[in-house]
This record gives C-alpha cells, structure tokens and sequence, in this order.
C-alpha cells in the first residue's frame, strides 16, 4: 500500500478574530498581502480571508465579528496548534523586534536555535508567532532539509547535543562536492 505522498503545505487555516483586526495584524504588522476573501462555506458566520505569507501559498483566517482580542496565550492542549513559524530575511529579522515594538507587540528573543535565530510573540488570540531566519544557506541545487538532514547525521555520529556551524559548515562541503570528485 502506497503511502499519501504530501507536495508541500497547500494552506493553513487560523481562528482569527474580528475582520478589523485579522486584517490589521495578518495584513499589517506580519505584512502579508491579501489576496482575497469570501464567507466562510462551512459557517455563515463567519468570514474567511486569505494572505500570502511570502511563498505564494496561502494562510487563511476564520474571521468573526463575535470574536475580539483577549491577549495572554492560545490554548496549549494535545492536538493544538503550539506555533507557527514564518521565515523572514536576516535583514528583516534584525529589525523586526523593534518593528513590532513600534506597533504595541511584545516580542522575546532573539533566540539562538543553532541553524537558525527565533523572534517570538502573540496574535490577537494568543497563538504564538515565531519569525525564523536561517542562519546557513545551501549550496546550489539542495535544500535547507537537505543540508539540515546531513548536519544532524555528523552531529549525532558525534554525540553532540545539538546541530552547529560546524555541522552545517561540513554538510554543506560534503553536498556542495560534485558526484565525480575523489
């Protein structure tokens, strides 16, 4: 039997709150651009706007004018949605704290995660937001999986305790040879 054999994230659909300030915080302070927006088809009211974070994919919102901003922190039980992550530039990502600072959202980090630095803070709702930015980039033709997936095989030969520059440093030469080198 054949497994499901996923191409990618097709979408993600968020609880938002009311139109006004889904559109304020996925559209504004995230800068996403919005692409379009319709009823949602499962509830008449609700409403449902869709923006593109950055990939040409699309994240979606469940708007209700029932429902307003409450702070403090999304649920964080079993089968919940613990984060989401966007990766953002490594200049847009220097500036982003202060960004959102500007804007009245509290932001903690950066967080040095090793191959890659975190920004984190809430959405209206309380789901936490994470801002990625790779701190590597592959070599031509491979991917950050790929490149990630390597590193991790010489960090754990090793016994390290988690991936680093030298990890990625030598994942990144041994991809980086061409197929007929010695």
């Amino acid at each position: 039997m054949q497994p499901i054999q996923s191409q990618g994230v097709h979408h993600i659909t968020l609880t938002g709150a009311d139109r006004a300030t889904s559109m304020q915080f996925w559209g504004e302070v995230l800068g996403m651009p919005f692409v379009f927006e319709q009823p949602n088809l499962d509830n008449p009211d609700e409403n449902h706007l869709y923006f593109d974070p950055g990939d040409g994919r699309l994240i979606t919102i469940f708007t209700d004018e029932a429902r307003k901003p409450m702070g403090g922190k999304a649920a964080q039980d079993p089968g919940n949605v613990q984060h989401i992550a966007f990766h953002v530039s490594r200049s847009h990502f220097a500036l982003a704290k202060d960004n959102l600072k500007a804007r009245g959202v509290t932001a903690y980090g950066p967080k040095d995660r090793g191959f890659m630095d975190s920004l984190y803070f809430r959405d209206p709702l309380g789901l936490l937001i994470e801002l990625a930015t790779w701190r590597f980039e592959p070599p031509a033709g491979h991917t950050h999986a790929e490149v990630l997936a390597r590193a991790h095989t010489i960090r754990s030969e090793r016994g390290d305790h988690h991936i680093a520059d030298e990890h990625l440093a030598e994942a990144i030469t041994a991809l980086s040879k061409p197929a007929y080198a010695p």
